[in-house]
């Protein structure tokens, strides 16, 4: 698509997608730049200032398949960087020509593609979210010397906001305009930038290769999505990528979910009355919608529908049953540091899956003095950036944490009309008074799953309040094929379990692990 003469006068437009002459990976298909622009757009939100060229290029090489890219300087940019000299000195450096700067570029991004990282990522085909958070975790530092400068070297600024539309007719006849566009105004921050790649070459190519490809499956196959939205969901993904449990964590979950994956929802028929009405409601078809409704003008008519005023004949039924809601309550004190947190989050994260794999609705939360907020995950996505990266720094109060939870689940079992189970995973030693746990068992099915220390006993005075217990022990903890076997079968007995609440759990469960 030509540029127009408005475009051409807008630095906002002419600066990002003009800077794309320095960029050396060329994709096959006009819906990569779209894709690149998204990735611009949300490294903005996250208060990292890079030019347009570097996330396309680095962002490309996670994204795209190998043979829908090509690699090398764009045509007509080598006359144009050569007649640029030299670009401006750093911190008492001679900066070298920006011709050299943008061949060592070159030679930095085929290193980085023919990488074992890149082709494993490219592999997954990563959604756009992991992408951005890849191109945060590499080039965070170096977004942060350039623009933000240190007291011997002011910061360099792009000088135009990153406000690309996302349209992919950009990248319509783009190679024969990007001389013109890039020689419209000064390219001072994309060389600082190119300049800054080159020096911190070994930084850059070390976080490329640093790259989690564990985490990045885990989180593809389950959904990164969590309750935040936009810049926060990106902060729980860094969080993840760059916590240091999280990769014992992913490896203990991908254990145990080729077996839950193997779950299929199931499917049941239903009846209703086919004769008479009994009465007048607020919802129905609209064969059975009162004729006067009819008489409202159309504004109105409008009005209620929207607010679910109109009124319709109803027919005579049972009342609904509740809905059943799991309830994940995941400690996250000092206690269940180290082996115990992988076991749990990694638990966590398989039975929250299997059972929204069986159709359930779950949430999930984390615990230690307090109740932190819940995660309300939408169908078929587990908050797995949240689960894994989370960390609880509060000390540990059980009292107040499950008077509020008390509280609170008798709020949804009442607004919401739902019958929660909760999934509680803890250590062996939460000391609740018994009262309280009796509060929370009457508005909701209550599980546990208790994770005892080293030469530890379960000594708790709540556990017959339970519908149901699991213990682990330290020695199965240690056991990489034990403690995937017993996380197995808690899965397997608790899911079956929870899809009918009321039932006892069976002696299996109860049971003492290891």
């Amino acid at each position: 698509m030509p540029v127009t003469a408005a475009q051409a006068k807008d630095v906002a437009f002419v600066g990002p997608l003009g800077g794309l002459l320095l960029s050396v990976v060329r994709p096959h298909g006009p819906m990569h730049i779209v894709r690149a622009i998204k990735w611009y757009r949300d490294l903005d939100r996250l208060g990292l200032t890079l030019p347009f060229f570097l996330v396309h290029d680095l962002g490309l090489l996670y994204a795209a398949p190998a043979d829908e890219v090509n690699i090398g300087p764009r045509a007509g940019a080598e006359p144009i960087l050569a007649r640029m000299g030299r670009g401006e000195a750093r911190a008492g450096q001679t900066t070298a020509p920006v011709a050299a700067l943008h061949a060592s570029y070159v030679s930095i991004v085929l290193e980085i593609a023919e990488s074992e990282a890149s082709a494993k990522a490219r592999a997954l085909r990563l959604g756009d979210d992991l992408i951005t958070v890849i191109l945060a975790r590499m080039l965070g530092s170096l977004a942060t010397l350039i623009v933000g400068g240190s007291p011997a070297t002011p910061g360099t600024r792009a000088g135009y906001r990153a406000t690309l539309p996302l349209d992919p007719e950009l990248a319509r006849a783009l190679d024969e305009q990007l001389p013109a566009l890039f020689q419209v105004m000064a390219r001072t921050f994309e060389v600082a930038m190119l300049d800054g790649v080159t020096r911190t070459k070994l930084h850059l190519l070390t976080l490329a290769d640093a790259l989690d490809i564990d985490t990045l499956r885990l989180l593809g196959m389950l959904g990164p999505a969590s309750s935040a939205a936009g810049a926060l969901a990106h902060v729980d993904l860094l969080a993840a990528l760059a916590s240091p449990s999280a990769n014992d964590i992913v490896r203990f979950s991908l254990e145990l979910l080729p077996s839950v994956l193997e779950t299929k929802r199931t499917r049941a028929s239903g009846t209703s009355s086919s004769d008479g009405y009994a009465g007048l409601g607020a919802r129905g078809s609209l064969d059975s919608m009162v004729l006067t409704e009819l008489a409202w003008d159309p504004e109105e008519f409008a009005r209620r529908f929207l607010d679910q005023e109109i009124l319709y004949y109803t027919r005579e039924q049972a009342p609904e049953e509740a809905r059943r809601l799991h309830y994940f309550l995941i400690d996250a004190s000092a206690s269940m540091r180290g082996e115990r947190q992988v076991f749990a989050r990694g638990l966590a994260i398989a039975l929250g899956k299997k059972l929204q794999l069986a159709g359930e609705e779950v949430w999930m939360r984390f615990f230690d003095s307090r109740l932190y907020d819940v995660q309300r995950p939408r169908p078929g996505q587990l908050p797995a950036s949240y689960l894994l990266g989370f960390k609880g720094e509060r000390g540990r109060n059980p009292a107040r944490v499950f008077a509020q939870l008390a509280t609170e689940i008798a709020l949804v079992r009442t607004r919401e009309q739902k019958d929660p189970v909760i999934h509680l995973i803890t250590h062996a030693a939460l000391h609740v008074p018994r009262p309280l746990v009796a509060e929370v068992t009457k508005a909701a099915h209550l599980y546990g799953i208790f994770i005892l220390p080293s030469g530890g006993r379960l000594n708790l005075d709540y556990l017959d309040l339970l519908e149901g217990h699991s213990v682990i022990d330290h020695a199965t903890l240690r056991k990489k094929a034990e403690r995937a076997a017993a996380a197995t079968k808690i899965v397997d007995d608790a899911a079956a379990m929870s899809l009918r609440p009321g039932a006892l759990l069976s002696a299996g469960v109860g049971a003492r692990r290891g």
